[in-house]
């Protein structure tokens, strides 16, 4: 049997290691993902064609837009690569000033999202639709007070607000299941898609209360965060990554 010269030994290792290393599948380990603008024309409209099921449901949430309005916008925020959705969060992944809160809602207006977050760890996020110019939803810390499956608007008998989650209840403001358009334009609640109204509506704590009626503990809370700019163009029409929404020192609006 040969014998491996003493002094060559380390050098053997260090190509044993170099060929493991390189036989090692390539993960991409860069987070920022970039997008770009996409114009949308009678060529192009049609998404259904062209994206599949995973991928429109990702545009709805990168685009602020249904898919009944996603395919009549003018542009359309597309990524270069297709990651999990809370990839493509423009929240940030953790959130030190609620480490020590169970469960947190958090509403950034200006950027039309929400995002969840358990333990200061975001779990969730997606699109909402706020206020709109002359009905503004407000600014403030909330909580999550009673929900209904299913509820009549009292602005039209004909609304059906479904996943009904009440924040508000002075004012009769929830969140609940409705029409996104891309754009601020409920009565000062906020829309949701479906899928993101269900699982609100699954995952939030409701109030509970005394038997006076009076409140015995709160719900989960309720961020909602600044102003939206009407009449400047959407912050999240924009090439490049995304920017991460930057979230106040204390649970305080």
């Amino acid at each position: 049997m040969m014998r491996v010269p003493r002094f060559a030994l380390p050098v053997l290792a260090l190509l044993v290691f170099a060929s493991r290393v390189h036989a090692m599948p390539v993960i991409d380990q860069t987070d920022a993902i970039d997008y770009r603008v996409e114009a949308l024309n009678d060529s192009n409209r049609n998404l259904t064609t062209r994206f599949g099921g995973p991928e429109l449901a990702l545009l709805e949430k990168l685009n602020r837009a249904d898919l009944k309005h996603l395919q009549r916008l003018t542009q359309l925020i597309v990524p270069s690569s297709w990651r999990v959705e809370i990839d493509h969060s423009p929240f940030p992944k953790t959130y030190a000033a609620a480490r020590s809160t169970p469960k947190l809602l958090i509403v950034d207006q200006p950027s039309q999202a929400f995002a969840a977050f358990e333990y200061g760890q975001q779990v969730y996020w997606g699109p909402v639709s706020s206020g709109r110019q002359a009905k503004p939803t407000p600014r403030g810390l909330y909580h999550l007070n009673w929900r209904a499956r299913s509820r009549t608007s009292t602005l039209s008998g004909e609304w059906r607000l479904n996943w009904y989650f009440n924040f508000h209840n002075a004012r009769g403001l929830a969140f609940h299941e409705f029409d996104l358009p891309g754009v601020p334009q409920s009565h000062a609640c906020v829309r949701l898609l479906s899928r993101d109204a269900q699982w609100i509506y699954k995952w939030g704590v409701n109030w509970t209360l005394d038997k006076n009626g009076q409140l015995a503990t709160p719900g989960t809370p309720v961020m909602i965060l600044g102003n939206y700019a009407f009449g400047s163009p959407a912050p999240w029409i924009s090439a490049g990554p995304i920017r991460t929404i930057a979230l106040p020192g204390t649970l305080t609006p």
